[in-house]
């Protein structure tokens, strides 16, 4: 019998490639944890890389992935937390981390099954850094 591989499971090559090291942690609840451990960001911000985490929902790709968390000390340049963000702990209770991260409230305008992926989601991740806000 072959054994059956996740949308999440095939789509993490792509995702390593593009951003080596990623990772993935299944959560209690069925959806994912994706780690992206260096992230590079523009000017603008207090830190050159950060890790970046986001989660797949459990009936991804039919539901998109829906904000994002970075590391905890990320702020603009001048010292002030981004817009649309909190302190909030990562949704992996007993994990990677009981630490708050900064929770990114982002979310994507556009999601079609079979179009988008976890890379393209991490390209809205890094499209947000880009507007340094």
């Amino acid at each position: 019998m072959t054994a059956v591989t996740s949308p999440v499971d095939l789509e993490c090559v792509a995702l390593d490639a593009a951003f080596p090291g990623a990772s993935t942690r299944s959560l209690g609840d069925g959806s994912v944890l994706i780690t992206l451990p260096q992230v590079a960001l523009p000017d603008g911000w207090n830190q050159s890389v950060t890790a970046v985490y986001f989660t797949a929902p459990v009936n991804y790709p039919l539901a998109n992935p829906d904000c994002f968390w970075a590391d905890p000390a990320l702020r603009l340049s001048g010292g002030a937390l981004p817009a649309n963000t909190n302190l909030t702990p990562l949704p992996d209770p007993g994990g990677l981390s009981t630490e708050p991260h900064l929770w990114f409230s982002w979310h994507v305008h556009s999601w079609t099954p079979g179009r988008d992926t976890l890379l393209s989601y991490a390209r809205v991740i890094e499209r947000r850094f880009q507007e340094r806000r």
